[in-house]
């Protein structure tokens, strides 16, 4: 190929650098149609709640049923990531809402969780998921039934809230690397039954797998994360256990050990996805993150 290449005239060198400018202007066209046709599929909307200008972005699968599921996916601390689970909604057709946290005082996008730096916060998060939820179903005719809770880190704290404190607004919660603040454990008096999956890596060096309850990472005190799964599942009444071992996807490999607990009040389940060595992640490297969450969700899928 060097020889044939070095024996080329002058006007074939030309002629293969037009070819070769008119591909890269061909590649980035494609480029740019693909990132705006991705960001077409995530529109961001605004709405009114409690006086404030509240953001989020929503990705409709292009034939989902009419009354079809919601998903309302909330973020990390800082780290919002719209349309991380875009590909699971056109899957299995349900609807994906990805809200957007207000800024605390550090200027991190952030879900309100009685954290010790957000003691100056006012913001309502509570309220704001409530009011989303139905503001989505009336604008969309999703259904009101089968709306289901996602969330990273600080967004998986924000699971553990709104189960305790709005227990009626999701059929189900799932949070990923999040905690049960030791505040929350006190005072959560519910007694509404509410399936929750948390999916954790035990070497998490940022919502640690073995607690705080000494605050030294500066979130607060919060549980042990098996304490915090099997209070749920005492909370739920869950009267069976099953517990199996799994290996994940390449190259990790890593073993993960599945802890679920069943037969609670209302059929609700309790599910904990104990991944060893896991960190703080989403871990799509680990699993089919959304797969494992959907097939969770739609155990607890109501007809319409």
């Amino acid at each position: 190929m060097y020889c044939l290449t070095r024996s080329l005239s002058a006007g074939s060198q030309s002629a293969g650098s037009l070819i070769a400018r008119g591909f890269l202007i061909l590649l980035l066209f494609f480029t740019a149609t693909v990132a705006a046709s991705g960001a077409d599929n995530t529109p961001e909307y605004t709405m009114q709640c409690e006086g404030i200008e509240r953001t989020y972005r929503l990705h409709i699968p292009e034939h989902m049923p009419e009354n079809g599921p919601l998903v309302v996916v909330l973020h990390g601390y800082g780290n919002p990531r719209p349309g991380v689970f875009n590909e699971t909604a056109d899957r299995h057709l349900f609807a994906a809402c990805y809200p957007l946290g207000e800024k605390d005082s550090r200027g991190k996008a952030c879900w309100n969780v009685g954290y010790p730096f957000q003691r100056d916060m006012t913001i309502d998060d509570d309220e704001f998921l409530t009011q989303l939820v139905h503001h989505l179903q009336q604008k969309h005719g999703f259904s009101s039934r089968n709306v289901f809770l996602v969330g990273m880190s600080n967004g998986g704290e924000m699971c553990y809230q709104i189960a305790a404190r709005r227990p009626g607004l999701f059929a189900a919660v799932a949070p990923l690397s999040g905690l049960m603040l030791n505040w929350l454990y006190k005072s959560d008096d519910s007694t509404h039954p509410v399936s929750l999956f948390e999916i954790h890596g035990t070497k998490d060096k940022t919502s640690a797998w073995e607690g705080d309850p000494d605050n030294k990472g500066g979130w607060g005190e919060y549980l042990p994360v098996p304490l915090a799964v099997h209070f749920c599942a005492a909370k739920n009444r869950c009267t069976v256990m099953q517990t199996d071992t799994i290996i994940g996807k390449a190259p990790n490999r890593r073993q993960i050990v599945k802890h679920r607990f069943s037969g609670g009040l209302n059929e609700s389940e309790v599910w904990l996805y104990e991944v060893i060595g896991g960190g703080h992640s989403w871990f799509w490297d680990d699993m089919e993150t959304g797969d494992e969450l959907w097939k969770f969700f739609s155990r607890f899928m109501k007809s319409v």
